[in-house]
């Protein structure tokens, strides 16, 4: 690939306009028996964001690699009741001087995403999440063990 192409190339207006061009609507990638686009981003950015998931006593700890995002960017929410999902974008920024193109690109850029099925004794109403450095951490605390049954006595009557 020649100098100038390449330059063309990783020049920040055409990838904008590449990016817009590949962004085709789920309604016309619905006439097709392909997966959408969004169905393969969205598996795409599940594979390639890290996660660790941990048990602990009283609680499940979802430790999630995202860096280069600020806490407002990211969304953590609950879905059909015990899905957890976990997402974000990081887009590039825009150049504020014009004659800006970049040699390299190599950092991490588009949607970070993360979906964990959540076990029954975990409470979805009690959730919390913090980010520090980068990583996510989101904490979904257990319901408390169910109180054992008390044996039923039941009273014999004489007919």
């Amino acid at each position: 690939m020649d100098v100038s192409l390449r330059s063309a190339l990783l020049d920040p207006g055409i990838l904008d306009v590449l990016h817009e061009i590949l962004e085709v609507s789920d309604e016309t990638e619905k006439s097709h028996h392909a997966p959408s686009r969004t169905y393969v981003r969205d598996t795409k950015a599940m594979a390639a964001t890290p996660a660790d998931a941990k048990e602990l006593p009283n609680a499940y700890m979802f430790v999630i690699d995202m860096p280069g995002l600020k806490a407002d960017q990211i969304k953590v929410h609950v879905e059909d009741g015990n899905m957890l999902v976990v997402s974000g974008e990081r887009k590039r920024e825009k150049e504020k001087d014009q004659g800006v193109r970049y040699i390299r690109m190599e950092r991490r850029l588009g949607k970070y995403l993360k979906k964990f099925v959540l076990p029954e004794n975990a409470d979805s109403e009690k959730i919390s999440a913090t980010y520090q450095d980068g990583v996510l951490t989101v904490t979904v605390e257990k319901k408390p063990p169910p109180e054992p049954k008390k044996p039923k006595t039941v009273e014999v009557q004489v007919v």
